[in-house]
């Protein structure tokens, strides 16, 4: 027994080697930087829920990616609200939403989304999912179809097993001993440091939220919800048979490392009302990466 709890706690550890590249959140701008403005709350089920609500008109409901918030969008917002209402929630375990024990699965998450939205009384959305919020996305559009009128999914999960090794490795038992070392000041500025030794000019950003135990253990359970140490444990391929009339986008970076662009080619070959774009030189974080450009598909694909 002590052998094997070496053993996992050993395959952790080598995931907190290679995890900070995927655990860093990626580049946005000064004026993104902070994540309460705009930022309103509201209980649902006893849970307080942060979301952001901006502009008027036809709804689009964005939904960030594992371990991010609303801030994902934080540049996507201001265009979208332009000519929308932009509703853009943190998950229960992300964010500046509640960290409650509870469920952190897709199917979970698709129902706080629908209460939300009734609480708001939204009865109609285009859904657009990042990474896990694609899953969300999906399986919010496989529950409550009556709401969707359009389905976007970007760097989206749930089409097939494959998913960054530094994810399966999180996914396994000892991860809680040393997700709290690598999302430390310290072992940033080590990290750091050792790249500069290297001729590196990348450098890792301190993500302080991952050192917080209840944000710790709540990104885990959303994890373990859907990937295991074989790949992504979740698929959407099934219940999409029941959605083939409904529009759909799909956005891939080709230089995607956690979720291969060929997810997205399989999505779009299984989905028959679905249109494809994949991103050049974009990696898996294409609302921060490009948010004009995803703003911009997003316009084109709700103007149709």
């Amino acid at each position: 027994m002590k052998a094997l709890k070496t053993l996992l706690i050993g395959a952790a550890t080598c995931a907190a080697v290679v995890a900070a590249p995927v655990l860093t959140p990626p580049p946005v701008s000064d004026a993104a930087l902070d994540d309460t403005k705009g930022v309103k709350v509201m209980t649902v089920h006893g849970d307080r829920v942060a979301y952001r609500d901006e502009g008027s008109g036809e709804a689009i409901l964005l939904i960030h990616g594992m371990g991010g918030s609303s801030n994902t969008w934080s540049e996507v917002i201001p265009i979208l609200a332009k000519k929308y209402r932009v509703i853009a929630p943190d998950l229960l375990g992300h964010g500046l939403s509640d960290k409650p024990r509870g469920d952190y699965s897709v199917g979970a998450f698709a129902v706080l989304l629908r209460d939300l939205l009734d609480e708001l009384g939204v009865t109609k959305v285009t859904v657009a999912g990042h990474s896990l919020g694609g899953g969300v996305a999906m399986q919010f559009a496989h529950q409550h179809r009556q709401y969707c009128e359009r389905l976007v999914l970007i760097s989206s999960g749930g089409f097939g097993d494959d998913v960054g090794r530094v994810l399966r490795l999180l996914s396994l038992p000892g991860s809680e001993f040393v997700l709290p070392m690598i999302a430390s000041r310290p072992a940033v500025a080590a990290g750091n440091a050792l790249r500069a030794l290297a001729g590196s000019a990348d450098r890792f950003a301190v993500r302080p939220a991952l050192a917080n135990r209840d944000n710790r253990r709540a990104f885990l359970r959303t994890l373990r919800a859907v990937v295991d140490f074989r790949g992504q444990a979740v698929s959407a391929i099934n219940r999409l048979c029941c959605s083939d009339d409904l529009p759909a986008l799909i956005i891939s970076g080709d230089q995607d490392r956690v979720i291969p662009v060929e997810h997205a080619r399989a999505a779009h070959a299984t989905m028959p009302n679905s249109r494809l774009h994949v991103l050049a030189g974009v990696h898996h974080h294409p609302p921060t990466e490009e948010p004009q450009m995803v703003a911009g598909l997003i316009d084109d694909f709700v103007k149709v």
